[in-house]
């Protein structure tokens, strides 16, 4: 695997694929940002109209505005997996990543273009969920800066986790294993539309086990500054994993890890 210059990082090289990843995004715009602003609304009908009817209030935070975190988390997560590992899975499907392995970029620099792409793409989606959100409640948020980094580490580390899924995958089925299967899954169970605190003491301390509910709390308070597991467990939850993907995906580009083969 080629790379370029020891100690200059190709600032061109890495601008050329970001752009080439965020053009791919700007040409589905009505898959990449409409799709996501109807799913919203539709949450909002039927968990913000019909559930918020029976509950008003959880944590003295009116229903609405309280499930806007998880549901702005959702759509984080579920598109920086799905952006990064169909952003690197494509090329190697097509065998069009052997020019990217042969350019004068170093693995390094293929990472920082694929990951920084979609987690830009997610960050937009998370602007665009937000915005959507507020034609329906009235929103507050409590520390900006905090929602902002809380978005951006969580948008980079599944990009990251994307990233890992779209080198291990061996075909189409596989990218939508883990995200359908595991990630999905573990949002709906991870406090995204409830407070945790409202579940049995066996059923929270089961729950505390899932890294999704740091996330989503941790988002969650930057919002309404009320948390159920405190934002300090949030900022250690999403760091470990971000070093985590960081380790795998160096690993990865630096092996060769199915991209040589």
């Amino acid at each position: 695997m080629s790379g370029g210059s020891v100690g200059v990082f190709n600032r061109h090289g890495v601008l050329a694929l970001y752009r080439f990843e965020m053009a791919r995004f700007f040409r589905t715009v009505g898959q990449s940002l409409i799709t996501p602003v109807i799913t919203t609304s539709l949450y909002f009908v039927v968990f913000g109209s019909a559930i918020g009817q029976h509950m008003q209030n959880v944590n003295g935070v009116p229903y609405g505005a309280f499930i806007v975190p998880g549901l702005i988390m959702l759509s984080v997560f579920t598109q920086s997996l799905s952006n990064a590992s169909f952003g690197i899975y494509f090329p190697r499907f097509t065998g069009t990543v052997y020019e990217i392995l042969s350019a004068p970029i170093s693995p390094f620099e293929m990472v920082v273009a694929y990951v920084g792409a979609a987690a830009t793409k997610s960050v937009i989606l998370g602007v665009v969920t937000l915005a959507t959100a507020a034609f329906f409640v009235p929103l507050h948020i409590a520390h900006p800066v905090w929602m902002v980094g809380f978005l951006v580490l969580t948008a980079v580390t599944f990009s990251l986790f994307g990233f890992i899924i779209g080198i291990w995958a061996k075909g189409f089925e596989q990218l939508q294993l883990i995200p359908m299967l595991v990630i999905t899954p573990l949002t709906f169970l991870g406090g995204a539309f409830y407070s945790i605190d409202m579940l049995p003491p066996l059923w929270r301390t089961v729950t505390l086990f899932n890294p999704v509910v740091y996330l989503i709390d941790g988002f969650r308070w930057s919002f309404v500054d009320t948390a159920d597991v405190g934002v300090g467990w949030s900022l250690a939850a999403v760091s470990f994993l971000l070093v985590v993907c960081m380790g795998v995906v160096a690993w990865m580009v630096r092996t060769g890890y199915r991209l040589k083969n």
